[in-house]
C-alpha cells in the first residue's frame, strides 16, 4: 500500500505552493536560457535573433506545459516526479544541442534533429501525463485530444520538416510550427484546463522570470571572464545590476501582485483564460526582453573589460547594438500588455517607454557603450517610479468615484 500512495499522482489543493521537486525542475532551464544567450552572441544577425527567440518559444512551451501539470497534480508525488526528471533529462540534452541548431558542428549529430525529437518527447510525456491525471475529466480529456491534434501534432510536422533543410528555409518552417503551436492553444480553448491555486500558478512564473533575470548576471560574468578586475569593469557591473533591479522591481512591485489578485478573483473558465493569456502568452515577451537585453549586458562588459581591443569611447554596433535597449522594450510592452489584460490603470510611461528602447538602436550605436548601459539603467528606473505614481492615482480614482446607488 505504501508503494502505491508513493507512486500515484496526488491532486492539488487552492492552497498549494511551489514543492521543491519544481525548483529542481527549474534549474535544467537555467542553462537552456542561458544557452539561447550563446545562440545570438555567437553569429549576432537579425536572422540568428529571429532563429533563438523561435527556439526560445518552443523551450518556454515545454515549461509552460509542466508548470499548468504541476498546478493541478502535485510535483513531489512518485509518478509525476520521474516522469519531471525525465523531462529535465531530455531538456538538458536540448540545452547541449541549443549553439548548434542553425549550424551542425563537425562530427556530432545532427543538431535540428535532436532538438526537435526531444522537444516532440516532452510535449508527449506531457499530453500522457494530463490524461493520466485526468481521470473521469471528460472535458479535460476533449481537450488534450484536440491538442494533440492542433497544437502538437503539426506543429512537429512542420519542425522535422526544417530539420531536412537549412538557413532562412529552416527558419522559416520552424516559426510557423511556433505560431500553430500557440495558436492552437488559443484555438483548442479554455474548457478542461484547471488553475487550482492561483498563488502557486503565479509563483511558478515569478520565478522562471527570476531565472532569466539571472541570465543577465551570468551573461555579464562571460563577458568579463579572463579579464582583469578594473575600477570601469565595476562601475559596468553595478550598472547592469541596476538595469536588472528596475525590471525586477516593475514586475515583481508593480505588475505581478495585481495580475495575481485578478487571477485569483477569477474562477472556472474565466480564470483559465486569464492564466494562458497573461502568464502563458505575455510572460514570454519578459523573458525574451531579458535574454535580449543579456546579449547587448554582455558585449558592454567585454568592451569594457578588453582594452587591448576596444575604446571605452567605442559604441556597440549592429545587432547587439539594438538588443541592449530593444531587449528592455520587448520586456516594457509584454509589461504594459499584461496591465491592459489585467485591468489595470494605463500603462502609459511603460507603452512610450517599450517602443523608444526599440528604437533607441541607432542611437546606441553613436555612444559608448557603458554610457548607452549607465542611461538605460537610469531610464529604467526612472520608469518604475512613474509606472507607480500612475498606478496609485488610478487607484485613487477608483476608491473616489462614488457607489452607485441600489
Amino acid at each position: 500500500m505504501r508503494g502505491k500512495e508513493r507512486s500515484r499522482l496526488v491532486a492539488t489543493e487552492d492552497d498549494h505552493k511551489v514543492t521543491p521537486a519544481e525548483l529542481f525542475f527549474d534549474l535544467v532551464f537555467v542553462y537552456a536560457i542561458t544557452q539561447v544567450t550563446a545562440l545570438m552572441a555567437a553569429a549576432p544577425s537579425p536572422v540568428r535573433v529571429v532563429g533563438a527567440m523561435a527556439v526560445l518559444a518552443l523551450l518556454w512551451w515545454c515549461w509552460c506545459a509542466f508548470a499548468w501539470l504541476g498546478n493541478v497534480v502535485r510535483a513531489d508525488s512518485g509518478a509525476l516526479f520521474a516522469v519531471f526528471v525525465t523531462v529535465m533529462t531530455v531538456v538538458f540534452v536540448v540545452s547541449l544541442d541549443v549553439p548548434e541548431v542553425f549550424a551542425d558542428a563537425p562530427g556530432g549529430l545532427p543538431a535540428a534533429l535532436v532538438f526537435v525529437v526531444c522537444y516532440g518527447a516532452v510535449r508527449v510525456l506531457h499530453l500522457v501525463s494530463y490524461w493520466l491525471s485526468g481521470r473521469g475529466d471528460t472535458a479535460l480529456r476533449a481537450t488534450l485530444r484536440r491538442t494533440a491534434l492542433s497544437s502538437v501534432l503539426p506543429p512537429l510536422v512542420l519542425l522535422l520538416v526544417g530539420c531536412a533543410y537549412e538557413g532562412n528555409v529552416r527558419l522559416l518552417l520552424w516559426l510557423g510550427a511556433v505560431a500553430i503551436d500557440y495558436g492552437g492553444i488559443y484555438v483548442t480553448g479554455s474548457s478542461g484546463w484547471r488553475v487550482n491555486s492561483p498563488g502557486h500558478f503565479a509563483e511558478r512564473h515569478g520565478l522562471i522570470l527570476m531565472i532569466a533575470l539571472g541570465e543577465s548576471f551570468l551573461a555579464m560574468g562571460v563577458g568579463v571572464s579572463g579579464f582583469p578586475l578594473t575600477v570601469t569593469v565595476i562601475g559596468a557591473c553595478a550598472a547592469g545590476l541596476v538595469l536588472a533591479a528596475g525590471l525586477w522591481a516593475l514586475y515583481f512591485r508593480r505588475i505581478g501582485e495585481v495580475a495575481e489578485h485578478r487571477l485569483a478573483a477569477r474562477d472556472g473558465d474565466d480564470r483559465t483564460r486569464f492564466a494562458r493569456d497573461v502568464y502563458t502568452f505575455l510572460h514570454l515577451p519578459l523573458v525574451a526582453g531579458v535574454v535580449l537585453c543579456a546579449l547587448g549586458m554582455k558585449k558592454v562588459l567585454t568592451q569594457v573589460a578588453d582594452t587591448g581591443h576596444y575604446d571605452l569611447a567605442e559604441p556597440l554596433h549592429g545587432t547587439v547594438a539594438w538588443s541592449l535597449t530593444g531587449g528592455v522594450g520587448v520586456f516594457l510592452l509584454g509589461a504594459a500588455a499584461i496591465v491592459l489584460r489585467s485591468s489595470g490603470p494605463r500603462p502609459v510611461a511603460l507603452l512610450v517607454g517599450g517602443v523608444c528602447c526599440l528604437v533607441a538602436g541607432p542611437l546606441v550605436a553613436l555612444v559608448p557603450a557603458l554610457l548607452s548601459l549607465v542611461a538605460l539603467a537610469l531610464a529604467v528606473t526612472g520608469l518604475v517610479g512613474l509606472h507607480g505614481r500612475a498606478g496609485r492615482a488610478g487607484r485613487g480614482e477608483r476608491e473616489a468615484q462614488p457607489v452607485p446607488a441600489a
